[in-house]
């Protein structure tokens, strides 16, 4: 018996058997009706005595092997889709294509000296419509059945008429789900009013307030994975603004890796579907060039970059990832993440600190690496400001210890994940950043190794972030606190910022600084507003927001290139080359030792504007 279950893969023997013995059934009828057609209700003796059972043994030793090799008694019922009914149309046109071909050869036996070839176009239709019918049999059922008790159902309207939305509602009537589809809206003029299982497009996205008054759903649900942010916003708003409390929203094509759909991956509108962000396009095959079978080093691989750096690297086959933080319980859990969703995948861990030199030396030497992600840092601008000999020596020599010993164990390319507040920085931690910047350039120029820097702002959900702090915030009733009305971010989600570094980093030639095109400026407190309104609340009525002033070494906006830096364009769109000048090399190492030699927090901030020109601290 379990034997017979491994034959026919995982999927029920009942279910197997009921299938096969249902084919049988079917194809022997089939061609009973051909023949009872072909002579008008009276089959003559001649075929009765021994014709009719031979081809029907035929058929069945034509078709049924055929049926078995296509998989066609393997499918799951409840999920048959057009890919199996042409599975089916294949099967059976091989397998009459070879019976027809039997016949003929055979005709020199008595039982098919005078066989009638319409029989065999005949049975052939209706084999094909018989088996069709029973395998789309609990589909067509279950979509009929689809209203059943609706009021025990939730109502929903589905935004968008495309793949994933038809995928969607078709998981709605195949699983028996609690939702029931009322109508698709959609903008596109030349689905108006076409039926997509039975569910009419009733209507474009305008029309949300007005579909909303006629049909009284309970909720919206968005799922146009490949549309823009504006759009998802819009019919957010709409929804809104017709009462509608609950809005879900399916993830973008991102998120869903296997391209299929499925109503567990619906959730909750989230801040990052709104705030303009377009999906990013790659160049997979440079991609895959840079990273197939290579050992990858990430510095920081706990922290938020870190491991979604490396959440993206495993998907281009790397040979080993090497995960490196001084947070052992952090890179010990994510490891077993990557363990569990890359089994083949071979994950070294390593706890320290990058400014331990022997500590890095060692963890080079052992694994060799080919390329390195540079994400270790702090980056929380006000306790920087409290604390920047601690800036000083992570962010700087900590960086200097990591792209010494990749200077010495001959790493091909090495990355430095930078931000945007080293341009123009006004804090320590900004400063502190332009210098790791430079001390890369530096190190370009002393070794095989390419050093490539990559700019970005703000992250969605990085440890720490304020969307974080807001969440945190709401969940506690309020107030929601935002230090100024203008202050302004530029934000980002964080597989696309590690994409993008990525991508910049099979760019560069060496010692270039690239900058990641963030899109516009978001007011921070336009943010709060929104996610108060995500958690179904009143921003001022049901959530106060508190403005709490600028904190130290905080500006009213971020910049991504300054007046002098030249601008330059990439093959990608998404990414430019900033092309700064070289830091002088003892200049540089003059003033990295005066650092070295600092102790109190007054001299630290002078000697960071005596390396980096461009550091102006807030007073």
């Amino acid at each position: 018996m379990a034997d017979m279950r491994y034959l026919f893969g995982q999927t029920s023997l009942t279910r197997t058997l009921f299938f096969i013995a249902g084919d049988i059934l079917l194809i022997s009828c089939a061609i009973f009706l051909a023949f009872f057609l072909r002579f008008e209700g009276q089959i003559p003796e001649l075929y009765r005595n021994g014709t009719l059972q031979a081809t029907i043994l035929l058929a069945l030793a034509c078709s049924i092997p055929l049926l078995f090799k296509f998989n066609l008694f393997a499918l799951s019922w409840r999920h048959v889709s057009t890919r199996d009914v042409l599975l089916l149309w294949r099967a059976l046109t091989i397998g009459f294509l070879l019976f027809g071909s039997l016949v003929i050869l055979l005709k020199g036996l008595s039982v098919f000296a005078q066989f009638p070839r319409s029989v065999l176009v005949t049975s052939y239709l209706f084999s094909f419509l018989f088996i069709g019918i029973l395998r789309l049999g609990k589909r067509i059922f279950l979509q009929m059945s689809i209203k059943g008790d609706a009021s025990q159902k939730t109502s929903v309207i589905v935004v968008g008429a495309g793949d994933a939305a038809e995928q969607l509602v078709r998981s709605m009537i195949q699983q028996k789900s609690s939702y029931l589809p009322l109508c698709f809206v959609d903008d596109s003029l030349q689905k108006q009013g076409m039926r997509i299982h039975g569910v009419r497009v009733a209507g474009t996205i305008a029309d949300i307030p007005g579909l909303v008054a006629e049909f009284k759903p309970s909720q919206l649900i968005i799922a146009m994975p490949s549309a823009p942010s504006s759009a998802v916003k819009r019919a957010v708003e709409l929804g809104r603004e017709a009462g509608l409390k609950s809005i879900k929203v399916l993830p973008s094509l991102g998120e869903i890796l296997d391209g299929k759909v499925s109503l567990a991956q619906v959730r909750d509108v989230q801040v990052q579907d709104l705030l303009g962000r377009e999906l990013v396009s790659l160049d997979t095959e440079a991609l895959s060039h840079f990273l197939k079978d290579k050992v990858v080093l990430v510095t920081g691989a706990a922290g938020s970059i870190g491991s979604e750096l490396c959440r993206q690297v495993a998907t281009f086959a790397p040979s080993a990832i090497v995960l490196f933080d001084q947070d052992e319980s952090g890179v010990f859990m994510f490891a077993h993440e990557l363990n569990n969703r890359f089994p083949k995948l071979q994950v070294h861990l390593y706890v320290g600190d990058i400014t331990d030199k022997e500590k890095v030396r060692e963890v080079f030497a052992a694994v060799q690496p080919h390329i390195v992600f540079h994400a270790a840092a702090y980056k929380h601008v006000s306790l920087m400001e409290q604390d920047p000999l601690e800036a000083v020596r992570t962010n700087i020599f900590g960086t200097k210890a990591v792209s010494e010993a990749a200077l010495e164990s001959k790493t091909e390319c090495f990355v430095y994940v930078s931000t945007d507040k080293a341009v123009n920085p006004s804090s320590v931690m900004g400063a502190t950043k332009r210098a790791g910047e430079m001390i890369c350039q530096a190190a370009n120029e002393k070794g095989q190794t390419r050093f490539v820097s990559v700019r970005f702002g703000n992250v969605l959900d990085s440890r720490g972030n304020v969307i974080a702090l807001f969440r945190e915030q709401i969940k506690r009733g309020g107030p929601v606190t935002v230090t100024h009305p203008d202050v302004k971010r530029y934000f980002m989600t964080n597989p696309e910022a590690c994409l993008l570094v990525m991508q910049a980093s099979t760019m560069g030639k060496g010692g270039e600084v690239f900058v990641l095109d963030m899109g516009s400026l978001v007011k921070v407190v336009d943010l709060a507003k929104e996610m108060i309104r995500l958690s179904g609340l009143e921003p001022d009525k049901d959530i106060p927001i508190v403005f709490t002033g600028l904190k130290p070494g905080e500006k009213l906006f971020e910049e991504l290139l300054t007046v002098e830096e030249r601008e330059g364009a990439t093959t990608h769109t998404k990414i430019f080359s900033a092309k700064l000048s070289f830091p002088e090399p003892e200049l540089l190492e003059k003033s990295l030792r005066r650092l070295s030699e600092t102790r109190d927090k007054k001299s630290v901030r002078e000697a960071l504007q005596g390396l980096v020109s461009s550091y102006h601290p807030l007073a």
